[in-house]
């Protein structure tokens, strides 16, 4: 039997190959250049992470402090521990509202027949993304602040009024709806582009057979959909511990601390503000290294359930 020769590109070598691809390579020269800099490059100062760092004196001549810095994770230190409680609310409700609201956002959208009322819908969504944290916490206070459009409301009809920007009980439901406004339009652009993906036959097939187009939903659909939403939840476990830093800053002193104090915000209030550096340096390490942890283990499960995942085996 003659045995199927290798593929062109498994015959070239790294030379000829890195030759044939010269002008892709060159274009791609500055994005990886710039990745260097701003991403692997300030990786080299987690080193104060294990140093007693000081900036007037600099990273080289600052002393080593070895696990010092560590000492508010392993000792339980309550400003951390409640920083990391309100984490992982955050990070909970996140998983399960804000992930999947675009996915039902999208599957609405794909419903719809007219394109011309998909495309006007599909605009109005993907607005909200492009404002910054700082117009779209002045909205939420114009529209449900203590003067807002809605207590006004209420006084002019001689009803209670709400409490909602300042409640600290509200707090957490209040920055998850916030993230739902903004982000769920602009994350829909992965999921449509999915959909159009789906062979129309599937469904023609479908119905022949007299599926219901909820049943033409859950066993064509979603499975069309599955890769995606795996990778990009494989994705979302990697940031899972950072919850909305701007966002967050921008409403604490409504609530104060103890509800609003996330990682990101500890670090920035105890590095940045507080000058301890390397307590902030160690948090935030930590932090990266659980998020990659989470990453790998769930591509590993991603594999064995017979997924590609964020990268191949």
């Amino acid at each position: 039997m003659l045995q199927r020769s290798a593929p062109r590109s498994q015959q070239l070598s790294l030379g000829r190959r890195l030759l044939r691809d010269r002008v892709l390579l060159l274009f791609a020269l500055p994005g990886i250049g710039l990745i260097i800099a701003f991403h692997y490059v300030p990786l080299l100062g987690n080193v104060i992470a294990f140093k007693d760092y000081q900036p007037f004196l600099g990273i080289g001549g600052s002393d080593w402090s070895g696990w010092a810095n560590f000492a508010v994770i392993f000792n339980g230190d309550p400003a951390f521990l409640r920083a990391l409680k309100n984490t992982l609310i955050l990070t909970c409700l996140q998983s399960v509202f804000v992930f999947p609201a675009p996915i039902l956002l999208a599957l609405l959208l794909n419903s719809l027949f007219s394109e011309r009322i998909k495309r006007i819908a599909q605009s109005i969504l993907y607005l909200p993304h492009f404002m910054s944290w700082v117009i779209v916490v002045a909205l939420f206070q114009q529209m449900l602040g203590g003067s807002g459009l809605l207590n006004n409301y209420l006084r002019s009809h001689d009803l209670g009024t709400l409490d909602i920007i300042g409640n600290s009980e509200l707090f957490h439901v209040l920055l998850t709806s916030q993230i739902i406004w903004k982000d769920t339009g602009w994350a829909t652009i992965l999921f449509l582009a999915a959909l159009s993906q789906i062979d129309s036959q599937l469904y023609e097939a479908a119905s022949v057979d007299g599926a219901s187009r909820m049943k033409q939903m859950w066993h064509v659909t979603l499975p069309g959909l599955r890769g995606i939403i795996i990778l990009l939840f494989i994705l979302r476990l990697g940031d899972s511990l950072t919850v909305g830093f701007e966002q967050i800053i921008l409403q604490q002193q409504a609530v104060g601390r103890d509800v609003s104090e996330v990682l990101d915000t500890y670090v920035y209030n105890n590095g940045v503000l507080g000058g301890a550096w390397g307590v902030a340096a160690a948090v935030g390490l930590v932090k990266g290294l659980v998020g990659v942890a989470l990453v790998l283990a769930a591509n590993k499960v991603a594999h064995i359930f017979g997924e590609q995942g964020v990268y191949s085996r």
